[in-house]
């Protein structure tokens, strides 16, 4: 495996110490080190991938120099725009060296939502005309393969992308956490407001943690699970698969369990929620100021107001709760209230070790959850 040390040291040779990006669990042990090593002028985490490449692309127009974006391959998507119409050769021409985290890689085991992904992993690449490598895991290729990078980039002024497989880096923990005295956890948070629901009610559940966790309160409760859908991919996007029910089926409470990253990965959609003003709509965000799901860096969630930018944006109103005892009251509230409502909860960061998966595929539980809403 490669060192952290050794790889960002190496990129440091050629004069490349800019990073942006969206961590990943495949890259966590790296974007932990550049966190630790790099200050908040050289390591932007960026509310979404191709924010990430926007940023790049503004440091090489002020330096000259070649930033780096990391990813997850879920995270293609989002760069596709701005690598056809800023980046690319025929347009702005702009160097940007892609670390992409390749989930769901042919042949190794991964979870249903990273399987087409890891399919068309290279082959979006290719369509995109990116040149690239698959990192190896030993140190002297691996430099090898950053020198013929760095070339390529300096001569051709293009893009360039090392895939990442899982165990490429060896393990390095995060020191620089950022600690705050909140002391409920996600998982009571989550259980508290799941127990609130009445029988009608509904769930759209972000990706990562928060789905994970519902799955499980559900589960220990003896429940079912066709009240919730499991939104165990496309990130940032729960609030708005939420507002596509909730218009639908106005009958029905419709509540949105997002993440503070989730909801700042896209956070336009929250005026889209605002503007259609569903009174049956209620956002709960868990708050914790991590990509907790991924290694635990910084967002800054915790750092903006929330429920402002949802009163801006015209949510009817907007709440917080920040200990077991304030969500009490406050979901007593709701109960009275008209949406579309902001309620964020401020959580403490972590989670259990032994934590599960759905043991649901996602067709199983989009099939149950339709058949709940036919009743």
């Amino acid at each position: 495996m490669i060192s952290p040390k050794f790889f960002i040291d190496t990129l440091g040779s050629y004069g490349i110490d800019f990073y942006a990006g969206v961590p990943d669990s495949l890259l966590k042990n790296i974007c932990a080190y550049i966190a630790d090593h790099m200050d908040a002028k050289h390591n932007v985490i960026a509310a979404n991938e191709g924010a990430a490449v926007g940023l790049a692309a503004g440091y090489h127009l002020a330096t000259g120099n070649i930033g780096v974006v990391y990813m997850q391959n879920s995270g293609e998507g989002n760069i596709i725009n701005p690598l056809a119409s800023l980046t690319d050769k025929e347009v702005y021409n702009i160097p940007v060296l892609l670390l992409i985290g390749w989930r769901g890689r042919p042949g190794v085991h991964d979870e249903p939502q990273h399987v087409k992904q890891g399919k068309v992993t290279t082959g979006i690449l290719n369509t995109m005309g990116v040149n690239y490598d698959v990192l190896c895991k030993e140190e002297d290729k691996a430099t090898k393969q950053i020198a013929k990078a760095v070339k390529t980039m300096k001569e051709t002024g293009e893009v360039y992308a090392l895939v990442i497989e899982k165990d490429t880096f060896e393990d390095y923990k995060l020191q620089s956490v950022e600690k705050n005295d909140l002391t409920m956890s996600r998982e009571e948070a989550i259980q508290t407001v799941a127990a609130s629901l009445g029988e009608k009610d509904v769930i759209v559940s972000t990706t990562g943690m928060i789905s994970r966790e519902l799955f499980e309160y559900r589960a220990q409760k003896g429940e079912g699970h066709e009240r919730d859908f499991l939104t165990v991919g496309s990130m940032g996007h729960a609030s708005q698969i939420a507002l596509g029910i909730a218009m639908e089926k106005d009958d029905r409470k419709v509540w949105c369990f997002d993440g503070d990253g989730a909801t700042i990965m896209h956070m336009g959609s929250m005026a889209i929620v605002a503007s259609k003003s569903p009174a049956n709509y209620v956002h709960v965000v868990f708050n914790n100021g991590a990509h907790d799901s991924v290694g635990g860096q910084p967002t800054v969630g915790l750092k903006i107001d929330l429920p402002a930018v949802a009163r801006a944006v015209g949510y009817r109103d907007a709440l917080t709760a920040d200990s077991k005892e304030s969500l009490a009251a406050v979901l007593e509230k709701l109960k009275g209230m008209k949406g579309p409502v902001l309620l964020e909860v401020k959580v403490k960061k972590g989670n259990r070790k032994d934590l599960g998966r759905p043991t649901t595929t996602p067709i199983e539980n989009k099939n149950a959850l339709m058949e709940f809403l036919r009743k």
